[in-house]
């Protein structure tokens, strides 16, 4: 009797995990859908004003396409990086340089759960487009490298990545996301230059 309602608890915890973790997969995924239309639709009615030097924290800055990972890969860019902000799409750094100025454009998102926008970024290969549509230009910053670094390696991060109070002279993005998949133990870098930027016509 004891063995049979051990076996049962032990099938229910197990249906318990099995939903939790479907939760964190899939509903997740769905609640950053969502936000991700509004912070579309935010951009969309924005365009009209042109370069922005500041974004309000939880708003849409800019989208970004990475080809290598599908025609279909687009997140609006979230400005902040805290828990709240990821929860909708990849998020900028406050502070960092924004798309295509001189200096480090920082980005961070998930990669296992929120729709896990940064799940593939180990696929990426010197060479590959990172485009960043902001609301007055298409950027077009190409991969040079990736590493994997501990979180507390934050100089990857500065204006000039792995040197700290060195005067920045080009155009720069960083890419974080935690590493390896379902862990938050180290952290998988990529890094890329601008190579390319259209201005947007006006009317």
């Amino acid at each position: 009797m004891l063995l049979r309602g051990f076996g049962e608890l032990s099938i229910t915890v197990g249906l318990i995990m099995m939903l939790f973790c479907a939760y964190l997969l899939w509903g997740t995924g769905s609640y950053t859908m969502r936000q991700q239309r509004l912070l579309q639709v935010q951009l969309m009615e924005d365009r009209e004003r042109g370069k922005i030097d500041k974004i309000a924290l939880g708003r849409a800055l800019a989208l970004v396409r990475i080809p290598r990972l599908g025609r279909d890969y687009e997140y609006a860019i979230v400005e902040g990086v805290e828990f709240e902000h990821l929860k909708k799409g990849p998020g900028h750094y406050p502070g960092s340089a924004l798309p295509g100025e001189v200096g480090n454009f920082v980005l961070s998102g998930h990669r296992t759960t929120y729709a896990a926008p940064f799940n593939r970024l180990d696929e990426l290969e010197p060479g590959d487009e990172v485009v960043i549509e902001a609301r007055e230009a298409r950027y077009v910053y190409l991969v040079t490298g990736s590493k994997v670094v501990t979180p507390r390696q934050v100089e990857v991060m500065a204006p000039v990545p792995g040197r700290p109070g060195v005067r920045p002279s080009e155009a720069l993005i960083t890419l974080l996301t935690c590493h390896p998949k379902f862990s938050a133990r180290e952290r998988l870098i990529v890094f890329g230059t601008l190579a390319g930027r259209e201005n947007r016509r006006t009317t």
